[in-house]
């Protein structure tokens, strides 16, 4: 169990007091310091206070080292995004961080795909991957890159890289919008997708390439979720070919200058 030092670790990252966590949750000090220091266990009307003033679940509190999570995440339990609270299992993503202690971009290109789909929860494997930083993302969330391969969703190119923000609680997945997902049989994914995980347990992927169709994703086939953030590409998008409507517009703005200057040349005459 995780709980003493759970409750110690956060009530000094919010800059609390025993004496202000003991007066909020109407305990004696001298309660609370017992249980920081493993003197005395917490019965279930204790730890559903501690649940209630700190906003994490139980769960996460007794199994969770919450002093081993990075910044990003500590932040995503404390505003609310905890799976434990959903019945889901918790997952401490693994990551790294840079030497002034902010934490990497992992890369993850094509030759370390399949890799990746068997060690994305594996930290000795994480940490093999090459890492960079990107300044003006936020420092308090998550992001990894992922060069993506073949033409479903074009027009961003074959080769790109990825760049996504993990997405700790799956019911907060937007619809209409691009995610990277990690799946259990086909690996990484980046599509367009229509979250139907509350009601149906699983999510739709679509692809911006028309010749390819939607398929369902069961809940239980997803491994990771990351929400698209920008690519990067060295290919110099096509220009694309003008629709039948802009051909008629261009064409008809063409027939009036050759009108106009029709009608100057006489009344020059």
């Amino acid at each position: 169990m995780y709980f003493s030092n759970n409750i110690k670790f956060l009530r000094k990252h919010r800059n609390r007091t025993q004496d202000d966590v003991a007066f909020a949750l109407n305990m004696k000090r001298s309660t609370l310091s017992g249980y920081e220091n493993e003197v005395s266990e917490p019965n279930i009307e204790a730890l559903i206070a501690f649940s209630k003033y700190f906003g994490i679940a139980i769960d996460t509190l007794v199994k969770v080292d919450l002093t081993t999570i990075s910044e990003s995440q500590l932040l995503q339990l404390e505003r609310g995004y905890d799976v434990h609270l959903k019945g889901s299992n918790l997952r401490v993503l693994a990551t790294t961080v840079n030497a002034d202690n902010n934490e990497n971009i992992e890369l993850v290109n094509e030759r370390a795909k399949a890799g990746y789909a068997t060690g994305f929860a594996d930290p000795e494997y994480i940490k093999v991957l090459p890492t960079f930083t990107m300044p003006f993302l936020s420092r308090d969330r998550k992001y990894r890159t992922f060069q993506i391969s073949g033409d479903s969703m074009l027009p961003i190119p074959d080769g790109s890289y990825v760049t996504g923000e993990y997405v700790l609680d799956w019911t907060f997945i937007r619809s209409g919008q691009p995610y990277i997902v990690l799946t259990q049989d086909d690996g990484i994914v980046f599509k367009i997708v229509e979250n139907k995980i509350e009601h149906q347990g699983k999510l739709t992927l679509s692809s911006l390439n028309p010749l390819y169709h939607p398929y369902d994703l069961p809940a239980a086939d997803i491994k990771e979720v990351w929400k698209f953030v920008h690519y990067i590409s060295a290919e110099m998008p096509e220009r694309s070919e003008n629709t039948m409507r802009e051909k008629q517009l261009i064409q008809t703005v063409q027939d009036l200058q050759k009108k106009v200057e029709e009608i100057q040349l006489k009344l020059n005459l």
